[in-house]
């Protein structure tokens, strides 16, 4: 696999509580000389990202970042002044504590609620792998799927772990076939990116590629 088309697989991601207005033009400014797929910010420089740049790079951001445990009514406003702001893309972290009750029904109300925000705009949904048991995993696999969101995302990176092969493995497994993967957290090394690809990512978050790859290019 070539490094350009890793990067035209990579969100190239920037959510540091403390990143500047010149980290996130320098991201933006990697993204379009690279070709990533996205580029992955805080909702509080989208607007100013696509007021300077325009569509190129596309927008991602985040929803109920990095905890999940934010209100429904607080998520959905978020994707909406997200997409109104210039996103294209939103990457949502569920209520772990749902999850964690049981409550799997309120998982979906949730999911579903803000892919009606988001409309034809891609919405990733972060299930947190890192705090689920293995069945837990499945049955998200499921709500996912049956939601119609774009993807299920493993992590935040903000979490004690991040993504792992064999998540990803169950995933492929237990995932609709209308849904893709993203890998996230603790993406490092070019073998985890041809790893995570062969396994069945179809994107990557992380902040690393172009310090990794652009050497080889």
């Amino acid at each position: 696999m070539t490094e350009q088309e890793i990067f035209g697989r990579v969100d190239h991601t920037l959510l540091s509580a403390a990143a500047s207005w010149e980290e996130i033009k320098i991201l933006c400014d990697e993204a379009v000389r690279f070709n990533t797929a996205s580029v992955c910010i805080p909702p509080a420089y989208v607007r100013p990202v696509f007021a300077e740049y325009g569509g190129k790079p596309v927008i991602c951001t985040v929803v109920g970042f990095p905890l999940g445990y934010s209100v429904t009514a607080a998520k959905t406003m978020e994707a909406r002044a997200a997409i109104a702001d210039g996103a294209a893309e939103i990457d949502m972290v569920i209520n772990i504590g749902d999850v964690k009750n049981g409550r799997f029904d309120l998982v979906l109300d949730e999911i579903t609620a803000v892919k009606k925000e988001c409309g034809g705009n891609i919405l990733k949904v972060i299930v947190e792998t890192c705090y689920l048991a293995e069945e837990e995993k499945i049955r998200l696999c499921g709500i996912v799927t049956e939601a119609q969101a774009d993807f299920i995302k493993t992590s935040t990176g903000f979490g004690s772990g991040g993504a792992d092969i064999e998540d990803i493995k169950l995933f492929r497994r237990h995932i609709g076939r209308s849904v893709k993967i993203k890998a996230s957290g603790g993406i490092r090394k070019r073998e985890d990116f041809e790893a995570f690809i062969a396994c069945g990512a179809d994107r990557l978050g992380t902040s690393s590629a172009v310090k990794i790859l652009c050497s080889a290019l």
